[in-house]
Formats: C-alpha cells, sequence, structure tokens
C-alpha cells in the first residue's frame, strides 16, 4: 500500500467531509445561540426595570465613597513617608 502525502503539510483538504465537518460546527454554534436566548427569556427572572436603577445609585455611592476613603489614606501615608524622609 501506498501512502500520499500532501506537498503542503498542515493545509486542510477541500474534500466534502471537511466542509460537512465545519457546516455542523456551525449549526451546533448556531443552535447553541438559539437555545442560549431562548433560556435567557423563559427560565431566568430578571429584576424590575426601577429595582436595577436603584442597585445602580447604590454602586456608584459607593464606588464614590470608597475611593474618596482611599484617596485620603494614600494623601495620609504621604504627608507621613514625606515626613519621615525630612527627618533623614
Amino acid at each position: 500500500m501506498v501512502e500520499h502525502w500532501s506537498p503542503k503539510p498542515g493545509v486542510g483538504s477541500s474534500s466534502l467531509s471537511t466542509r460537512a465537518n465545519f457546516l455542523e460546527t456551525m449549526n451546533n454554534f448556531i443552535q447553541y445561540i438559539k437555545d442560549s436566548f431562548e433560556e435567557l427569556n423563559t427560565n431566568m427572572t430578571w429584576i424590575s426595570r426601577e429595582e436595577a436603577q436603584k442597585s445602580t445609585v447604590v454602586v456608584a455611592v459607593f464606588t464614590i465613597i470608597f475611593a474618596l476613603a482611599v484617596a485620603v489614606i494614600d494623601k495620609v501615608f504621604q504627608t507621613g513617608l514625606d515626613n519621615f524622609f525630612k527627618l533623614f
């Protein structure tokens, strides 16, 4: 039996089975996307728009407070280190 090697290694063939595998993979991917959207619409419970807005405001306020706290702590440490190194 003689084994035939492709003159360009690593290059896929253009056989029908390769195209069929690609189409099957694409169909599986499309079906996965459709199933995902269906599950998001039917099996998930979503919070109301008002609750989402309230939660967004709470997160924004907490983020600002946290950022200010970090800035104050940073300034305290910076001042302390500046004073420490002035001694030497």
